[in-house]
């Protein structure tokens, strides 16, 4: 038996290499790069070297675990995290883009998201969520 199959024989009904893995491992090189930046800072390099470890040895927990439910669930919840983080950027790209146009507000009773052309003076809002009525000035 060669060592490749040696490894898959081991590696048989454990986690493995996942996304949530993926961003561990780039967090914790970020953490490290982070720590050679401030090392003249010692309490900060100290604290940033822990986290650094910790993150390194939980991916390496989650890669050899055999719980291979939990992990999936612990990947499922950083999927539904980073999709909702790409929202939340899309959304400030787009409110970005469109800065020049139109003015966003939010509304007062349940925070819903309005957008309404920039230059028209004070304007009476409706929530097409709740039905709030409030002005605002344009």
């Amino acid at each position: 038996m060669n060592f490749r199959q040696k490894i898959a024989q081991f590696m048989y009904g454990r986690n493995g290499y996942d996304a949530f893995n993926q961003f561990l491992l780039i967090a914790a090189i970020v953490l490290m790069a982070l720590g050679m930046l401030l090392s003249r800072v010692p309490v900060v390099a100290m604290v940033l070297s822990i986290l650094e470890w910790t993150t390194l040895i939980y991916c390496l927990f989650r890669t050899f675990s055999k719980d291979i439910y939990k992990r999936q669930q612990e990947n499922a919840w950083y999927y539904t995290k980073r999709q909702a983080f790409g929202r939340w950027s899309r959304s400030l790209k787009d409110r970005w883009q469109q800065r020049k146009d139109y003015k966003f507000f939010r509304c007062p009773s349940c925070h819903a998201l309005l957008r309404v052309p920039k230059g028209k003076g004070k304007l009476l809002l409706t929530c097409r969520k709740c039905g709030n009525r409030f002005e605002r000035k344009t």
